[in-house]
């Protein structure tokens, strides 16, 4: 009797390893075929859209252009010229696919006093880029905010107040003082060869950090910080391939650009920390005050957006990542040009 249980236990235990083989072996087909049909819906999907894509009326004439990388491929290693080839086949107004991003290029200037009077509002908003995110703290300056009720105080605090005839008057001896400085310099330096691309790259670096920060960068702590400039400069026109294919934002990684956004960012956010910090340790003193040859007392850039940091009668009260993106946006765009 205890024979005959053991052969049925045993039978009941063969019964069941042969069942569960039939369901993993179910499942492994299906899994297969999972993968093999994936690439294909994938491709079917592609297709349509892009066929869809190319299928839409009254919109400006477009170049042909590729699944999921659109004519991402066409801007070359000189996008300007690229696009200056593509506008002579292609008219003054022409849609560019960039990846998901579909991109108006305008050529002409009727059609783009069109877009910056006519229809403003419809086009003034910003594309969220991430090297302008990462390097100008999340799009918090003028150049690249969003449009809205934040945009516009931004903007009136740099026309009013940085940028106005008055304030680009008061640095009238500074630029003059700096251009005296620059022209006994190549004086001296006759009769040997003058390096003047070097030396007009100074000058308009030393009025600049004079106007902005209230102190000029000599040195090697003057060359380190133009080369801070250079690279970002060059970042911040940088060509992330996750803002326009997003699921292929890994590459970024893998060429390093993320690296070199987050560097860079890190570095330039020490250095306007440390201007923030001797301008508001020195805030009911004179010492922080650039001053001329004639004693005249200069208010630099982080003067004013400290004080209007501290008036009330502002829509939006500014913080301190504001204050650095609009000194570093400011500072930028007037050394680049």
């Amino acid at each position: 009797m205890p024979k005959h249980k053991t052969k049925k236990h045993v039978k009941a235990d063969y019964s069941h390893i042969k069942v569960t083989g039939k369901k993993e072996t179910m499942s492994s087909f299906l899994l297969l075929h999972s993968l093999f049909f994936l690439p294909v819906i994938l491709s079917l999907i592609i297709l349509y859209k892009w066929i869809k894509t190319n299928n839409q009326q009254n919109i400006p004439p477009s170049p042909p252009r590729l699944p999921i990388l659109g004519n991402l491929h066409q801007l070359g290693k000189a996008p300007h010229r690229s696009l200056h080839s593509l506008s002579q086949k292609y008219g003054d107004l022409m849609l560019l696919q960039l990846g998901s991003k579909p991109t108006l290029v305008v050529s002409s200037a009727n059609p783009a006093r069109e877009i910056m009077k006519t229809h403003d509002i419809i086009f003034s908003n910003r594309p969220k880029l991430t090297p302008a995110s990462k390097l100008l703290y999340n799009g918090k300056d003028v150049a690249f905010a969003n449009y809205g009720e934040y945009w516009r105080q931004m903007k009136s605090i740099c026309v009013l107040q940085l940028l106005s005839t008055t304030r680009v008057r008061s640095f009238r001896a500074i630029r003059a003082e700096e251009t005296a400085l620059t022209v006994e310099k190549i004086v001296r330096s006759i009769p040997s060869v003058v390096n003047l691309t070097g030396i007009f790259s100074t000058l308009a670096n030393d009025v600049v950090c004079r106007a902005a920060f209230g102190r000029k960068y000599i040195g090697e702590e003057n060359s380190n910080f133009v080369m801070l400039i250079k690279r970002f400069g060059e970042l911040l026109g940088a060509l992330s391939i996750g803002d326009f294919v997003p699921w292929l934002g890994w590459i970024d990684l893998i060429n390093g650009l993320e690296d070199k956004l987050t560097e860079v960012a890190r570095d330039f956010d020490k250095v306007l920390e440390r201007i923030l910090e001797e301008h508001l340790n020195t805030l009911n003193t004179q010492s922080n005050r650039d001053m001329t040859k004639n004693g005249e007392k200069v208010e630099d850039f982080v003067d004013v957006l400290l004080k209007v940091q501290g008036d009330e009668t502002i829509g939006i009260p500014i913080d301190r990542e504001s204050i650095k993106a609009l000194i570093l946006v400011s500072f930028c765009s007037s050394f680049y040009t």
